[in-house]
């Protein structure tokens, strides 16, 4: 069956209504600069839109209070009405490193030997492209990979990079997408070690961090900000916004090797230019910046929290210029 997220939010409204979500859907936007949806997106008139953010008509918070059979639906998907982060499992880095290593050898690759792009997005359950080419998207679910072409879904079980690279049409790529903090891509014959409940908690966090970005993002606040992707090396969801002086990255980490959990960050490009110190809250280790474990969100709305720490250093950020 196609994946198409938009469709199946507005089978699900109420007439009238059009549902902005926060996964990729089709079709596939060849625009540049970002060649992918914006999932905040008001430039239309089809009807009232409904937003996860404060882009649109309405939110998926307050259609939720009133047509509560909807609940269920928003919280699965991070719109509305959301669940708490599961503790960290014990062993998942196994998985997070396998899932990076596929995701920056063959999965990016093909969006970007396509485009030039290989930004990902987070997906219900995992991460994926956004629709590309011949309407094209990639999927990758725990062990399984999803492949769309032109509204046709094939599935797959994951094995080896060299398989899905096979599958997907693309040649392995061991740099473009490579940060500082990427893992080692190994042997691309080797069998990949995928845990799907992992997997699952990991695109949770994922999920969290796509709706506090587009949230943060939407704010009339926030300054010049830029789109929300899963960055392949750093295997993060991040963007970037404020002045030429203030700009930062924000995003949601599920580890890495300075971090054994999942963690929340906010990093300025230009800390010298600021008065910021190491504090209470500038509190990061291995990078300038603030961080926040899942465990400092607390028991309430995860969203919340997150949006609530965005913003905070958001704020803090725009009023620590030093004077020039």
């Amino acid at each position: 069956m196609s994946n198409n997220p938009s469709a199946e939010a507005n089978a699900m409204l109420p007439p009238g209504h059009v549902g902005r979500v926060l996964e990729p859907s089709p079709p596939a936007v060849s625009d540049a600069p970002w060649f992918a949806d914006d999932p905040t997106n008001t430039d239309t008139d089809e009807g009232t839109i409904v937003s996860p953010t404060s882009s649109g008509d309405v939110t998926w918070a307050s259609i939720v209070e009133s047509n509560p059979e909807l609940t269920d639906f928003a919280r699965d998907r991070w719109l509305a009405a959301h669940k708490p982060i599961a503790p960290t499992p014990d062993d998942y880095a196994t998985t997070l490193t396998s899932l990076h290593r596929l995701a920056m050898a063959a999965i990016a690759p093909a969006r970007h030997q396509s485009n030039t792009k290989f930004g990902l997005r987070w997906v219900r359950g995992g991460f994926g492209t956004p629709f590309y080419g011949d309407d094209v998207q990639l999927r990758v679910l725990g062990s399984r990979l999803l492949i769309e072409r032109a509204g046709v879904v094939t599935e797959h079980a994951i094995t080896t990079i060299e398989d899905v690279a096979a599958l997907v049409g693309a040649e392995i790529d061991t740099t473009t997408a490579t940060e500082h903090d990427s893992p080692a891509i190994g042997a691309t014959d080797e069998l990949l070690t995928i845990d799907n409940d992992h997997a699952a908690f990991i695109a949770d966090w994922w999920g969290l961090g796509t709706a506090a970005l587009e949230i943060v993002r939407n704010d009339a606040e926030t300054v010049d900000p830029g789109r929300a992707q899963l960055w392949p090396g750093h295997f993060d969801i991040g963007v970037e916004f404020g002045t030429e002086n203030t700009r930062a990255s924000f995003g949601a980490s599920p580890g890495d090797h300075n971090h054994p959990e999942p963690y929340l960050y906010v990093a300025p490009w230009y800390s010298d230019r600021l008065t910021i110190e190491p504090n209470e809250f500038w509190n990061a280790e291995g990078f300038t910046g603030a961080e926040r474990s899942g465990a400092d969100l607390g028991s309430g709305d995860p969203v919340a929290a997150a949006v609530e720490f965005y913003r905070s250093a958001r704020d803090q950020l725009a009023n620590s210029l030093k004077e020039q």
